[in-house]
């Protein structure tokens, strides 16, 4: 059995056939008012790009409509991918969110472009070049600004001053990744380290490595490890592993070149009868029952032994989504807070 772990969710705002970006942005909205409510701790909003089936583009311009309309849980990026951007405008942005809702934003970071090639070099200010890969330098920047260190002798020092700041100023930088470079610079740079088991489930020696090499740091002093893990509960199994279908059909058209909104539960099914060589998501899913669910993501969270354990999933039916996490609250007794605006 896994000690006792936190709760938590990562949302990609999926994008349902026949619906638009604008359904899917107004679905988180509600979804993280209703996790909210049921007691989760944080809610997390993932970077994608060039999507037609996820809208999460920018979790930057989301966090804050979504800490606005939320009262206790903790919101943030699952993540922002740092390559794309500069440290100084993240700093500013992220400092910004922080004095919207003090003391409730998370900074998640990651290196990954979370799209293609292309997409990836039209987002570059500079198409002349191939940026280079200065990922931990833009992170040692980055938390330069955060904690007001950056060096006096430093050609941007001086900016520091005009971040945004108010209560509790800064947001809470994570590490995220699915590689053992990003479990190395969480535990060199003594961040939290948050670790996509629903892109890699061969993460147990990375999280490892995180712990044994970890250095505290002014942002933790111990480390702190967090998983997310595919997750989707239902009255039954059966139905469980139906409703799993869409995203196993996106991911099929994804490995081919194709990228599609989230198809219907009768339409993945029907792809699934029609298409025996389909190639099919091999990594960890927890599907089933509340109970059966929780036993896999107790499984999962003692192979890394997590602190925390993030519930991940894209489904077609918004109502039904809401219901899966709604199944786990319960399963886990989560404690349910007032949601008066």
């Amino acid at each position: 059995m896994p000690r006792p772990y936190i709760l938590s969710v990562l949302d990609q705002s999926p994008i349902p056939d026949g619906k638009t970006a604008a359904d899917a942005l107004a679905n988180t909205l509600d979804l993280a008012r209703l996790c909210d409510g049921l007691g989760y701790h944080r809610y997390w909003l993932a970077e994608h790009h060039a999507s037609p089936g996820l809208a999460g583009a920018a979790p930057e311009a989301l966090i804050g409509p979504v800490a606005l309309r939320t009262r206790h849980i903790r919101i943030g990026s699952g993540g922002i991918m740092l390559p794309h951007y500069s440290p100084f405008k993240i700093a500013e942005t992220f400092r910004l969110l922080a004095a919207l809702a003090p003391g409730r934003i998370d900074l998640g970071i990651g290196r990954a472009p979370g799209t293609d090639g292309r997409t990836a070099f039209a987002l570059q200010r500079d198409r002349s070049r191939v940026m280079p890969n200065d990922f931990p330098q833009q992170l040692a920047e980055l938390l330069a600004y955060l904690s007001d260190s950056l060096p006096e002798d430093h050609a941007f020092a001086s900016l520091t001053r005009t971040l945004p700041s108010g209560g509790e100023g800064s947001p809470a930088p994570w590490l995220l990744g699915s590689s053992m470079d990003s479990a190395v610079w969480a535990a060199e740079t003594g961040l939290p380290y948050c670790f996509a088991d629903f892109i890699n489930s061969d993460g147990a020696m990375m999280a490892q490595v995180y712990r044994s090499r970890f250095q505290p740091s002014a942002w933790l002093v111990e480390p702190y490890m967090a998983v997310a893990v595919w997750a989707i509960a239902a009255p039954s199994q059966e139905e469980a592993a139906a409703l799993a279908a869409p995203a196993a059909m996106m991911f099929h058209h994804l490995h081919q070149g194709e990228l599609i909104p989230v198809p219907s539960v009768e339409k993945a099914l029907a792809w699934r009868r029609d298409t025996p060589r389909a190639v099919t998501r091999r990594r960890r899913q927890a599907l089933g029952t509340p109970a059966q669910v929780r036993a896999e993501l107790d499984a999962a969270a003692a192979l890394y032994d997590a602190d925390e354990v993030l519930l991940v999933n894209i489904m077609h039916d918004h109502d039904t989504r809401r219901r899966s996490y709604a199944l786990m609250a319960e399963e886990y007794g989560l404690a349910r807070r007032d949601q008066a605006a």
